[in-house]
C-alpha cells in the first residue's frame, strides 16, 4: 500500500463499522446469468479473508445492496456477516437501521462504494472510500480511493488500512508467522 496521509489514518482509526456495497465493490460489477435466469457472482477470496480479519479485530461489517441475490446471501453467511441489506434502493434507510442496530454513529462508520447509488451513504459516513475503478463523480466524494479495483481485492485493501490505523494489523499477521 502506498503512503496514506495522517488525516486518512485518523479517519480509519475511528471506524467501528465497515459498510460495503456489493456490485462493483465485493464483485467486479459484472452480472452473469444462465439459461434459466439464475444469477452468478464472483467474489475474491482475499476480500473475504480481509473481512474475517477485520471482524476478528472488533470492527462490525454490514452489506447494503440495491440488488437482491441468493449468491450474496450465501457468501455473506459464509463470512459471518449478520447485517445484510439486499434490495434496498433507498440505501439511507438501511444505513440508519444498521447504525441503530449496532449503536455506531455515522462518524464511526466507513462506506466503500463505486457508483452514484452509494453517494447518500458516502457523504454521511465518517470515512468514505471509493474503489479504484469507481465512477469519477463518486471518487470526488471519497476520502480515500483504493489502488485495487472492485471485486479484485479492494475490500481487503480497506480492511488492511483500517487494521493498520487501529494497531491490530501486526497482531493479526503474527498469528500466521508461528
Amino acid at each position: 500500500m502506498n503512503f496514506v496521509s495522517p488525516q486518512i489514518m485518523a479517519k480509519a482509526r475511528q471506524v467501528k463499522l465497515l459498510i460495503l456495497d456489493v456490485d462493483g465493490v465485493l464483485t467486479d460489477g459484472r452480472l452473469f446469468f444462465d439459461q434459466q435466469g439464475r444469477e452468478y457472482k464472483s467474489f475474491h477470496a482475499r476480500d473475504g479473508h480481509g473481512v474475517k480479519l477485520l471482524r476478528q479485530s472488533g470492527v462490525e461489517i454490514a452489506v447494503i445492496s440495491g440488488r437482491k441475490s441468493s449468491s450474496v446471501a450465501l457468501r455473506m453467511k459464509n463470512l459471518g456477516i449478520e447485517h445484510v441489506y439486499q434490495g434496498h434502493e433507498d440505501k439511507i434507510a438501511a444505513f440508519n437501521e444498521v447504525l441503530a442496530k449496532t449503536g455506531v454513529t455515522a462518524e464511526q462508520a466507513a462506506h466503500v462504494g463505486d457508483d452514484w447509488m452509494d453517494l447518500p451513504i458516502m457523504v454521511r459516513a465518517g470515512f468514505a472510500v471509493a474503489v479504484s475503478d469507481a465512477n469519477f463523480a463518486v471518487k470526488q466524494y471519497a476520502d480515500w480511493c483504493t489502488e485495487t479495483a472492485g471485486g479484485l481485492g479492494a475490500v481487503r485493501e480497506v480492511c488492511d488500512l483500517i487494521m493498520q490505523a487501529q494497531g491490530t494489523f501486526e497482531t493479526a499477521l503474527q498469528r500466521y508467522l508461528i
